[in-house]
């Protein structure tokens, strides 16, 4: 393994974990990030089953739950903030997992204890790659000079840049599965009303709020629509004012907390919003370079699942390129073999997601309401397997050295 040069495109959670098991066991690893630092940003993720194992074979459990958002579980509440129906923590088998943690507080964990291993390289991206005796040359985006890998590995996100320029060579294209659903994330002050809860409001017109704890009394909002035509596509486009105020004039009458929302998304800096999406790709790999994470197998952020799939992703790949440094297109190839059957189970959505949780009217959040109530008294989200609540433990995850 020693003497393998491996670039990462991605600085965000599946690069640097993969980036810690390769470092680990000698090869040299650059890890390639377009942001000018390490992110701080984003939303509440969550580590589940095998994702938890993950973290605790690279000795970082112990960090990870001191930074934990100590979220106690989701309440769906109504426009007078009484909740319907409440979910807590539990075993973390439901809405809220064992551990819900910030995603830059994850990331930045992760990238201390790869940093003194590892090179990063920020504030650029990959332009182009081309194979040639057995390497990959990579040109960068903003002048850093060309370089040659044994291996690229695209853990750049859903909307991978680095995935679209290594697949398009080979007339391999994305399967992006739209869900109807767009979503924008912003934090707004703490206040009287929020809590250790994470509180989920519908209001008709297939739209929702979300707030959630973290760990710094911060509260982490989210906005959330089913569009029935494609503007948002073309809001996505405009510069983050103009998105500010669509999404004011889409929740100024959703009631309850929304005009607070509303007002504090205005003034926040870390704004951003997205298409709900999964990636379906019919393979993981195009000659040496591989994908990780979100660049591959997306599973959307209402399954809750993307962070562990990540992780496990990372692990996987990064032990497979250790036992076979030399076949890289084997150890590719097992990779994809043994990620796929998880990579289903972590996409599988609940029946009718994510309509069934946006209804249109008033009369059918009362309908929701109901259903969510009779599931909360009856504990029967246990039992429902992966139909509803998709496990984090879908595979045997393998044994692999490091050291």
């Amino acid at each position: 393994m020693a003497g393998l040069e491996v670039l990462i495109s991605g600085a965000g959670i599946a690069g640097p974990a993969t980036a810690f098991f390769l470092a680990k066991a000698g090869a040299k690893v650059t890890v390639v990030e377009r942001a000018p630092e390490p992110r701080t940003g984003g939303q509440n993720v969550d580590v589940r089953g095998h994702g938890l194992t993950i973290i605790r074979r690279m000795g970082l459990e112990e960090t990870v739950r001191s930074k934990t958002t100590h979220e106690k579980g989701l309440r769906f509440v109504d426009a007078r903030d009484i909740a319907r129906a409440e979910f807590p923590i539990d075993d973390g088998q439901g809405f809220t997992s064992d551990i819900e943690i910030m995603r830059g507080d994850l990331g930045l964990i992760l990238y201390e204890a790869t940093r003194d291993k590892v090179q990063y390289m920020f504030g650029e991206n990959v332009k182009a790659t081309s194979e040639r005796s057995e390497k990959v040359e990579v040109e960068f985006e903003n002048g850093s000079p060309t370089r040659s890998f044994d291996v690229v590995i695209a853990a750049d996100g859903w909307s991978s840049t680095t995935r679209r320029v290594a697949f398009d060579s080979n007339k391999t294209h994305d399967s992006l599965k739209d869900l109807g659903q767009w979503a924008a994330w912003f934090r707004i002050p703490h206040q009287q009303s929020d809590s250790d809860w994470a509180r989920w409001y519908n209001a008709p017109g297939k739209r929702m709020i979300l707030l959630r704890p973290d760990n710094a009394r911060i509260t982490r909002a989210s906005l959330w629509v089913m569009p029935s035509d494609d503007q948002m596509d073309k809001v996505a486009k405009q510069d983050v004012q103009e998105q500010k105020a669509y999404w004011s004039e889409l929740f100024h009458d959703a009631g309850w907390e929304a005009k607070r929302v509303v007002e504090g998304m205005q003034q926040a800096g870390d704004f951003y919003m997205q298409k709900i999406a999964q990636v379906s790709l019919p393979r993981f790999s195009s000659g040496r370079t591989v994908l990780v994470g979100d660049a591959g197998y997306c599973p959307s952020p209402i399954t809750g699942m993307g962070t562990t799939a990540a992780l496990v992703g990372a692990y996987i790949l990064a032990g497979e390129l250790v036992q076979r440094p030399k076949e890289i297109g084997e150890a590719f190839r097992v990779y994809e073999d043994r990620m796929k059957p998880f990579v289903k189970t972590a996409q599988k959505l609940a029946p009718g997601a994510p309509s069934m949780a946006n209804p249109q009217t008033q009369w059918g959040i009362q309908i929701l309401h109901c259903f969510l109530g009779f599931i909360a008294w009856s504990g029967i989200l246990k039992w429902m397997g992966p139909s509803f609540n998709p496990p984090a433990t879908g595979i045997e995850l393998p044994e692999y050295t490091f050291a």
